[in-house]
């Protein structure tokens, strides 16, 4: 194998690692998204007392903001085990009834990108969620027989960035839907400062406050850039990141003051310089920077649509002039 896949890997599992280390694993751990967790109490304890299973949750919301993690918690503070898959990775109904069948009652299945699950998974999935029952067919043509296996009851949690291409079947067997909104400045520093004292490492009040000025409101980049702060603070043999340190290696990673890196840099130069400021079709979009739809609808969009840089139209994306005034560029086309 070549060396530089080994070396990828070893860093996607270095990273993984230390993202658990920083996911709290309570609610009362937990920062932010205060509304979801107020509910998921209620709806938690009352389960507890009643001595049954969770009702199903869907939730849903931008990537980044903490649904893998709460499924985590919800397992945690239901006292039951969890198992974590994803929608792209059932790929067919026996995948789904190898999974269900190995549940323990009152555990938790999680299912990120819930909205990738095939239509044939789905029908399985039904009677799973509705009467914790599997329909399954055994044999082939005339000699074809339906059996019904009893599964004990569990809570299916899932997470999905795009809640309108859930089935409406689907979305309707769900009790519990909570929409995850983007986090606020104080809360993203709040992250920042404990996810360094989990890191062992000292950041100054101000320096959390740039980092997660830059974080585009989202939890998973912030941490992501405070491991790259991190590293630069080490090389330096910083022992305590103050606000200078902090930006230093920001600019040095080309994160800006509104958390625009090089990808947004480029789309929003390509609309303004290509196409005179709008509007564009998200699929030209996508073809001019090399990038598929789904990305620049999942993972650029949301944040520009969100500070005002971009506007949707019914015939595509407009540049504002708040990126304009941004850029310093005076004028529509003048890049």
């Amino acid at each position: 194998m070549d060396d530089r896949v080994i070396s990828q890997e070893a860093l996607n599992a270095e990273e993984e690692r230390v993202d658990q280390g920083v996911r709290p694993l309570s609610f009362d751990d937990y920062i932010g998204q205060e509304q979801v967790k107020r509910n998921l109490r209620v709806f938690i304890e009352a389960a507890k007392m009643r001595e049954e299973s969770l009702d199903h949750v869907l939730l849903y919301g931008p990537p980044g903001l903490g649904k893998t993690t709460l499924a985590a918690i919800i397992a945690n503070e239901m006292n039951v085990n969890i198992k974590t898959t994803s929608g792209p990775a059932i790929e067919r109904p026996g995948d789904l009834a190898a999974i269900l069948t190995t549940l323990e009652p009152g555990d938790v299945l999680f299912i990120d990108e819930i909205h990738r699950l095939n239509r044939a998974v789905e029908e399985v999935l039904y009677p799973a969620m509705e009467d914790f029952c599997l329909d399954i067919v055994i044999g082939k043509g005339t000699e074809a027989k339906s059996v019904r296996l009893d599964l004990p009851p569990f809570t299916l949690v899932g997470a999905t960035t795009r809640a309108g291409m859930l089935s409406a079947p689907l979305r309707d067997r769900f009790g519990v839907l909570s929409r995850l909104e983007y986090y606020s400045l104080d809360e993203l520093a709040r992250i920042v400062q404990r996810s360094s004292q989990l890191l062992s490492f000292d950041m100054e009040q101000a320096s959390a406050f740039e980092l997660a000025r830059r974080s585009r409101a989202t939890p998973r980049i912030a941490n992501r850039l405070l491991r790259r702060v991190r590293d630069f603070a080490q090389v330096n043999g910083v022992t305590s990141i103050a606000v200078d340190e902090t930006s230093e290696a920001l600019e040095q990673l080309q994160v800006d003051r509104l958390g625009l890196d090089p990808n947004d840099v480029r789309l929003l130069t390509m609309i303004a310089h290509k196409f005179n400021g709008g509007p564009v079709g998200v699929e030209t979009m996508a073809a001019m920077v090399g990038e598929e739809t789904e990305t620049i609808e999942e993972v650029y969009e949301p944040y520009l649509l969100q500070i005002g840089f971009l506007q949707r139209t019914p015939r595509g994306r407009l540049l504002t002039p708040l990126a304009y005034e941004h850029f310093g560029w005076a004028s529509q086309g003048e890049v």
